[in-house]
């Protein structure tokens, strides 16, 4: 009988961590931020049809980097419980918060007791009628939230990309500052991201019930 190869669960959280950044670091990255009319979010992003960015619910969008399909997943996933909530109860009641702690936990279960931990970092965004009142929640591969208020970086070269947006994000922007202040924190000094190469979408407070809107490239 043969005995079992150990590996101290220590180790194991280690190296599924490791995978995971390892995986989602090969990615292009994705900014969010606070803007005067309520949440720009702009993403490198070369093709047309695969979206980063979608529409949650009337004033909450979701964001993913790493592996397409498995961001995908959660996105449906969410889709279905703000539709379903919304229709038990009222379109009020569905929150950015609520899906958050949905997907941290979904993440965290998958990171704990799958083989392969999903290689995605995701974004739920929410605004209110109030500047000043935006939510930002920025999920890691673990289960992991943290809330944001003023700017938010996902997936690639993280570091380097939240110290150079760091450097220049002001409150209050209009919509196309934040978008000359996202590009150049995503390209940095050394490249440039031309329009098609872009995904840019906002969840503007000044829209009415449905704020999410797609700005053409």
């Amino acid at each position: 009988m043969t005995t079992p190869f150990y590996v101290a669960p220590e180790q194991m959280m280690k190296d599924r961590a490791d995978y995971a950044r390892k995986g989602i670091a090969r990615g292009r990255s994705l900014v969010a931020m606070a803007y005067a009319d309520g949440i720009f979010i702009c993403a490198e992003n070369p093709s047309s049809t695969l979206h980063k960015v979608s529409e949650i619910y009337d004033r909450i969008a979701f964001a993913g980097v790493g592996k397409y399909n498995e961001f995908d997943q959660l996105r449906i996933a969410g889709i279905r419980h703000a539709d379903m909530k919304g229709f038990t109860y009222s379109r009020e009641d569905v929150e950015a918060r609520s899906l958050a702690n949905n997907y941290a936990q979904l993440l965290g279960q998958s990171f704990t007791h799958e083989m392969k931990p999903m290689e995605v970092e995701i974004l739920v965004a929410e605004i209110t009628d109030t500047p000043g009142h935006e939510q930002m929640f920025h999920i890691l591969y673990d289960g992991t939230v943290m809330d944001e208020t003023t700017f938010v970086v996902l997936g690639g070269d993280s570091e380097a990309i939240r110290n150079r947006l760091g450097a220049t994000y002001s409150p209050g922007l209009s919509a196309d500052d934040a978008l000359a202040v996202a590009r150049s924190a995503l390209s940095g000094d050394d490249r440039t991201i031309e329009d098609p190469d872009l995904e840019i979408a906002m969840l503007d407070r000044t829209r009415g019930r449905r704020t999410f809107t797609r700005l053409e490239t």
